[in-house]
């Protein structure tokens, strides 16, 4: 009878521990180089299988339509993606909002729909919007007037709690491997996961000093070449730190979604940021990124 209790416990304590999250990819068809003789295309199936093999549900793509131009791999690894996975506006040539004037950025939202509408289809769901750069206006005025926009066609804001930069090392895996240097693989493998920890904690920490709770989350990850070699870790590490895999949409139900910070930032950032820098919250310690390794390595 108490062995059958304490297991009732634990179970009960693992079910409050897991916290939800949705993955979801930004600058689809490509981002970063590739090594000699790996295809967009390749990488595409490579990370639908790995999703699929841990069981994750449908994970949006956020695409920049003008990647396709003179480019059929890119094209084609966007067509195998849109067709299993769910797609959404990440605009048409991932303008920058800070940079440009809010008329700009909404023209761009524009052209990105036409090839929306031909992958997603008539039932997809493609009205969410990622900021590029998740800059979304330094002013207030131009903050409010694109998210009066996105309201007015029907856009839903594709947030982002959890962000470790995860791009930075597609171009260094990209350099390494088309050297077989096996051993600065390692380091990238073993660098990425460290920086990953780092910030799936750091997230939780954010969400604690703004909102007093867990929350669900939502991650960005960028689809590139050092993908195929480094989810299944990632995966398997989040999973490990009580992580459970969701849809945009469940994660997003969250009440804590329902908020805005109202306020620009010449920064951007995550959400959760965007509320430390509103709130002017002192922001905890946290890992330092290798910037500078990722750019000299395999060079």
């Amino acid at each position: 009878m108490k062995f059958s209790l304490v297991i009732s416990v634990l179970l009960i304590v693992s079910v409050c521990a897991a916290q939800k999250v949705a993955i979801t990819f930004d600058d689809l068809p490509l981002n970063g180089d590739l090594p000699p003789g790996v295809t967009r295309v390749q990488i595409a199936r490579d990370a639908i299988a790995i999703l699929n093999a841990r069981h994750a549900p449908a994970a949006y793509g956020f695409i920049n339509a003008r990647k396709l131009e003179g480019n059929s791999d890119a094209a084609d690894a966007l067509k195998i993606w849109a067709a299993t996975e769910p797609i959404g506006n990440h605009t048409y040539g991932h303008i920058n909002l800070n940079t440009n004037p809010a008329e700009a950025f909404e023209r761009e939202i524009d052209e990105n729909e036409p090839s929306l509408e031909l992958l997603a289809g008539k039932d997809g769901d493609w009205h969410w919007l990622r900021y590029p750069f998740l800059h979304e206006g330094e002013t207030d005025e131009k903050r409010r007037a694109v998210r009066a926009y996105l309201q007015a066609h029907g856009y839903r804001v594709a947030q982002v709690t959890l962000d470790w930069e995860d791009y930075l090392w597609n171009s260094a895996y990209a350099r390494c491997a088309a050297k077989s240097d096996a051993p600065s693989i390692t380091w990238l493998k073993s660098s990425y996961l460290s920086i990953e920890s780092s910030y799936l904690d750091l997230g939780r920490d954010l969400a604690k000093m703004v909102y007093g709770h867990d929350i669900n989350h939502v991650l960005l990850l960028h689809l590139g070449a050092f993908s195929r070699t480094i989810l299944p870790d990632a995966l398997d590490l989040m999973q490990k730190k009580g992580f459970t895999f969701v849809t945009l949409e469940e994660a997003e139900s969250d009440p804590v979604y329902e908020g805005d910070p109202d306020v620009g930032s010449k920064y951007g950032g995550t959400l959760l940021e965007l509320w430390i820098e509103a709130k002017k919250i002192k922001f905890p310690p946290v890992m330092e990124k290798p910037y500078k390794q990722l750019q000299e390595i395999c060079k």
